[in-house]
């Protein structure tokens, strides 16, 4: 819990993170949705629509935020001073994945006041499943910050994750205009996870759940993306001598406690000899 709150508050500390993931979604939000509140778009409310759009992209960058965190801290060194600590591997993973989603969560709740603020109306069931589905597929998103923050440098990082973000936005029908609605274009559109998100809330609308392609899309891309975030993390430790494989798991701390001990015990099989 003390390494989750220490990956959240260097987050919150960047004023840049807090004006794209909350600032940027909230001022598009208001100033497309308010003359367009009475209007409907791909078989439901606009501002259901494009509060959901919204959310989904504020949250996007929140997702892809420990990333950035990833580089900066390649670019210091601060992996390598890591390795001699007794932190395990799995709590630092474990800890930017759940601090990502939890940074997700303000994009989240203030778009979804923001939409109420404009007549979108839900029950609490359709409310809870439609940031169930958001969450769900944030998850390629994650794994793409790791991919990006372990491969690129640190003064690169930036560009590419907007760029990856306005991309994904851009097909996914984020805002609020989608580039096609047939034809291998649409195609490759629904086999983004951003095309999903923004379905998100007529998805929680209908009650009907998502279908299975969306399931099949979020679970292609997190599957095929973490042996990439896996073999990127790997690379620098190899280089540096670090433990990888079956041994990632440990400290080391352990590992130095362990080779200490077969040491003593040839040196006291020797003198017994």
């Amino acid at each position: 819990m003390t390494h989750l709150r220490y990956e959240i508050l260097r987050t919150l500390r960047n004023p840049a993170f807090a004006g794209l993931t909350v600032g940027l979604p909230l001022v598009l939000f208001y100033s497309v949705a308010s003359a367009e509140r009475h209007k409907t778009f791909d078989g439901t409310s606009f501002p259901l629509y494009f509060m959901t759009a919204m959310a989904a992209y504020g949250a996007m960058y929140a997702a892809m935020a420990p990333g950035a965190r990833i580089a900066r801290d390649r670019a210091t060194g601060w992996p390598r001073q890591m390795r001699i600590t007794p932190l395990r591997t799995r709590t630092d993973f474990t800890a930017k994945v759940a601090g990502a989603y939890l940074l997700a969560l303000p994009a989240l709740a203030l778009l979804f006041l923001a939409g109420a603020s404009l007549g979108v109306r839900l029950s609490a069931t359709q409310w809870l499943e439609m940031a169930g589905l958001l969450f769900v597929g944030l998850a390629p998103l994650v794994v793409i910050g790791f991919v990006l923050g372990y491969l690129l440098p640190s003064d690169a990082v930036a560009p590419a994750f907007a760029g990856v973000v306005v991309l994904f936005a851009l097909l996914g029908g984020v805002f609020g205009f989608q580039l096609a609605t047939s034809g291998p274009l649409f195609d490759v559109m629904k086999g983004l996870p951003s095309y999903w998100l923004v379905q998100a809330g007529k998805t929680a609308l209908g009650g009907g759940g998502w279908p299975t392609e969306e399931w099949h899309v979020v679970a292609a891309w997190t599957v095929v993306l973490i042996p990439v975030a896996e073999r990127d993390y790997r690379r620098p430790a190899r280089r540096a001598g670090a433990p990888v494989g079956p041994w990632a798991g440990q400290t080391w701390t352990s590992l130095g406690g362990r080779a200490a001990r077969r040491r003593r015990s040839g040196w006291l099989a020797s003198a017994g000899g």
